[in-house]
């Protein structure tokens, strides 16, 4: 790799290397992020070599591991360019009829292709609702791809925006640039990235640091993830132009213990971006040096906070710290310090490419831009979705993610991750953005989407949340060490049918204190899923209070399980699937539960055959008198085995 030492060497290589490509040439991605890693792309990707080979299209057909595709639910992804034709849970074992049929026939393999709720199939990777109603902005590279190839990024424009910053804009323009964008940090906060970076630079001292948190914590969100495993050039070339705008010559790059696919992917960045002179001194020729660093961090959710982070990477424990001065003034070791997330860095590269007006025509008046969630929970299509700032939470749930599965009834949807807050149905209409979310109790987050169908219980719900949070809390300050521990206790009572009269109004009195008083944002923002839950699902609380209910049908202590005996076929399936032996009955007799032995696990519920529905889940009402031992079993028509 020769080093490049001007921008008309970067443009040159640029030329050098899509001269050598054919832009019709057939070349198959698969991805390779962490979740169709997992999946199996690895044998797919092997089993490609080996049938290209067979078939003597070796050569002919370019193969390419990608980064994660976002659908991943349905993975492993396998999009054939240049037709875009998508195949979906791909196995190895599929790959001979790819090839052979699609590849050498050009004919579809109808199997893999996407079906809608219709059953019609969609060939075209644009065309399927997934992704067709979203705007990959940040995200969309990650398809096209190979995170271990710089010149795959290069080829498509990659560090341009880096060199357009050096050599045709001062620092100050950079700074003002990303100021009048009003690019807000995407890591949860949402504080404007161009005032911060402001701050950092006027800040007193001649050392300062450029951040790039990856510190992703937040059960279900694996965005900053995806990113790094499939774009890491983005992220850094974003840092590079930030470092310059602030006037920084070291930076960090801090990535959670649990990403270590990432972390390789990162490596093998930053070495390729030194040697091509696009890091480390001199860069481009243009006189400034910059140098990164990789910090793995511990686990700990708390380390995402700033100061925690930063405390982390001075190798202390990862704690916060009072911020009476802000970390962009004194950060790590007391020196100036810009922290931002990784799709904050790998939008800026865009900003300065395309311009302020492009960036700031998308988006809401106060929500600049696009951003990317993970899409879980009880919808048809889950994974990394990308959206214009204002979209409705309905044309996410129901457009992009397919609405709820099997036809249940939506109930809520949880934004900001465990800190965040739970919102009802009739706010499904809400358009998403910083402001909108904080207004009704929830928060942007770092883009967690957690979606809830009838069968949730809301109360259940935020004690998962806060178990979760208390778990994390590092126990530095009391509002947030006893508080959360508090609101536990209370809601693993009301769960247990031991609620009391004033539980509800203590909760919240707990929440206001710890919100109030606690030293960071975990304690802080921690009482999002309590007070949510209780702003809009007051009933359910009363329900498990006063009548001893769950109207969900979730907690153990609430519930209990019947058989009823006109429905009973004695198929004998959940006689014999109950792990603790407690329903009594043989063939032709009346299957019983007994309720003294009943662990309440649901087993029978969920085995009992659709057809016969004999199994019942009853809250917070007496359970009805078992039918005499012995009982036979009265066959109706249309009921028998």
């Amino acid at each position: 790799m020769a080093k490049l030492r001007s921008p008309a060497d970067l443009e040159k290589k640029r030329q050098q290397i899509l001269s050598q490509r054919d832009p019709n040439k057939t070349c198959v991605t698969i991805c390779s992020g962490t979740g169709c890693h997992v999946l199996g792309s690895d044998k797919v990707s092997e089993a490609f070599v080996k049938e290209l080979s067979k078939n003597g299209l070796r050569g002919k057909v370019d193969i390419r591991r990608t980064g994660c595709h976002g659908f991943c639910e349905r993975g492993p992804v396998v999009v054939i360019f240049p037709e875009e034709i998508c195949y979906l849970g791909v196995k190895a074992a599929d790959v001979p009829d790819v090839v052979t049929k699609t590849l050498v026939d050009k004919q579809l393999v109808e199997r893999l292709l996407y079906k809608d709720t219709t059953g019609k199939t969609i060939a075209h990777e644009g065309d399927i609702p997934f992704y067709k109603f979203q705007s990959r902005i940040v995200f969309g590279n990650n398809t096209r791809i190979d995170p271990k190839s710089i010149d795959d990024y290069i080829a498509l424009g990659g560090y341009s925006a880096l060199a357009r910053a050096l050599f045709k804009m001062s620092p100050e323009q950079v700074l003002d640039d990303v100021k009048k964008s009003n690019l807000r940090g995407r890591g949860g906060g949402g504080f404007p990235a161009g005032v911060k970076w402001e701050t950092t630079r006027n800040a007193p001292g001649d050392i300062k640091y450029v951040i790039v948190n990856a510190d992703e914590g937040d059960p279900g969100a694996f965005m900053d993830r995806s990113l790094l495993e499939g774009n890491p050039h983005s992220v850094l070339e974003g840092l590079i132009i930030g470092a310059y705008a602030i006037g920084s010559h070291e930076g960090f790059i801090y990535v959670r213990q649990e990403y270590p696919l990432a972390v390789e992917n990162v490596s093998i960045a930053l070495e390729q971006a030194q040697k091509y002179g696009l890091l480390g001194k001199n860069i481009l020729g243009s006189g400034f040096d910059f140098d990164v660093k990789i910090h793995r961090g511990a686990g700990a959710f708390v380390s995402g906070e700033s100061s925690a982070l930063m405390t982390a990477i001075e190798g202390k424990v990862g704690e916060p710290r009072p911020k009476y001065i802000r970390t962009a003034v004194s950060g790590v070791w007391e020196r100036p310090s810009n922290l931002n997330n990784v799709e904050t860095w790998a939008t800026v590269p865009l900003i300065i490419n395309r311009g302020v007006d492009w960036f700031t025509s998308i988006g809401t008046k106060g929500s600049k831009g696009t951003k990317i969630f993970s899409l879980v929970g009880k919808v048809n299509n889950t994974g990394l979705v990308e959206v214009p700032m204002g979209m409705s939470l309905m044309d996410i749930i129901y457009k992009i993610g397919g609405g709820i599965r099997k036809g249940k009834k939506f109930k809520a949807v949880q934004t900001g991750g465990p800190s965040g807050g739970c919102l009802p149905e009739n706010l499904i209409d809400l358009p998403v953005d910083f402001d909108e979310l904080t207004k009704v109790g929830s928060m942007m987050g770092s883009g967690g989407m957690i979606v809830m169908d009838e069968d949730t219980c809301m109360v259940d719900i935020a004690r998962y949340f806060l178990n979760f949070l208390s778990d994390e809390s590092c126990g530095k300050c009391v509002p947030c060490r006893a508080g959360i521990e508090q609101m536990v206790e209370i809601l693993n009572r009301i769960c247990a049918g031991q609620g009391m009269p004033g539980d509800i109004e203590l909760l919240e009195e707990i929440c206001e204190t710890t919100r109030d008083a606690s030293l960071c944002a975990l304690g802080q923002t921690a009482p999002n899923p309590v007070l949510s839950t209780v702003q809009y699902f007051r009933d359910e609380y009363k329900a498990h209070i006063e009548q001893k209910r769950c109207p969900a049908g979730v907690c153990k202590a609430l519930v209990s399980f019947f058989i009823q005996a006109d429905k009973c076929q004695a198929c004998q399936i959940c006689l014999k699937d109950c792990p603790v032996q407690a329903i009594s009955g043989a063939k032709n007799i009346v299957h019983i539960i007994d309720q003294a032995k009943c662990t309440k696990c649901g087993t029978c519920f969920e085995v009992c055959p659709q057809r016969f529905s004999a199994v019942v889940k009853i809250s917070g009402e007496p359970v009805p008198a078992a039918p005499p031992a012995g009982t036979e079993v009265i066959r109706k028509k249309g009921k028998q085995e």
